[in-house]
């Protein structure tokens, strides 16, 4: 087992910026929406951001060391959880800040990968031992923090159940899907597949699997990946889902695919807001307690 949890908080959060298609989002949302970073918009109990959320599942899951990264903008995050580099403490845990550097030739961060290579720089002792990575808009649950933390797979992910996701079927249908073997190891990940691409990738169940970003990494597998992560042809980002590529293609049975049933709620754009509000008032009906 492991306690270095990684959260992805480096973007710079466009789509949250895009206008709300809806009337039902308030004019304090709004103004959140575009001028914070998604996970630290207050939307649970005591006016919390969404990152506590997960903090706290993180620490139910027995996490202790979280890396968060940030951009070089990112003052909000060191005043609500720390101002130090390293070790903050709060409620429990120990808060650390790595800066996602963005390169003088580019406007924004240069993707999921280069955020956790970055990350792997500044905290060297990281090449060295196991971690979970996961994106700071999506909060994911107790039991599939927890899951990850727990295996004995050097590198695996959960890979959800397709129809247990509770958003609408445009936005389910758009996420990649994974192709599983016979041993729920990664063979392929399969990109706006077509309905009829996707019945052909069920896992042995029947279930169409995807991934929601939540992955546990052996640092001395991936470390080498990181560092040579080709640029996405289209997206023109380093992606984490390239390096789990290259490391299975190159490391027999190397991701192991975690089946779990869940929806896992996120915040991507304002209309996202309204939802995640209800979400947390009906499985947060009270105050946090560490």
């Amino acid at each position: 087992m492991h306690d270095n949890l990684i959260i992805l908080a480096g973007g710079m959060s466009s789509r949250m910026k895009k206008p709300s298609s809806s009337n039902k989002v308030s004019k304090e949302d709004e103004n959140q929406a575009n001028n914070r970073s998604k996970s630290l918009i207050r939307v649970g109990n005591e006016g919390r951001p969404l990152l506590d959320y997960l903090l706290y599942n993180a620490k139910k899951a027995g996490y202790k060391n979280i890396y968060i990264v940030i951009n070089e903008k990112g003052k909000l995050f060191k005043e609500l959880y720390g101002h130090q580099k390293e070790n903050n403490k709060f409620n429990g845990l120990l808060i650390s800040f790595a800066i996602q550097y963005i390169p003088k030739d580019r406007v924004k961060p240069f993707g999921t990968a280069d955020a956790v290579l970055q990350t792997l720089e500044q905290f060297p002792h990281l090449k060295k031992v196991k971690f979970t990575v996961c994106n700071s808009d999506n909060l994911y649950s107790e039991t599939s923090l927890s899951t990850l933390r727990k295996t004995s797979h050097k590198n695996a992910f959960i890979s959800y159940d397709r129809e247990a996701l509770e958003f609408p079927l445009e936005k389910i249908y758009s996420f990649a899907i994974v192709n599983l073997n016979h041993n729920n190891t990664l063979k392929a990940i399969i990109e706006k597949p077509t309905l009829d691409e996707a019945k052909n990738y069920t896992d042995k169940n029947g279930k169409t699997r995807v991934s929601m970003n939540l992955f546990k990494m052996d640092g001395k597998t991936v470390y080498p990946y990181l560092k040579n992560c080709p640029v996405h042809p289209v997206r023109n980002e380093k992606e984490i889902p390239t390096v789990v590529l290259d490391v299975s293609k190159n490391t027999d049975n190397a991701f192991f695919g975690i089946p779990l049933s869940e929806h896992v709620p996120d915040l991507t754009a304002k209309d996202d807001i309204v939802i995640i509000k209800a979400y947390l008032k009906k499985h947060y009906k009270d105050k946090l307690i560490w």
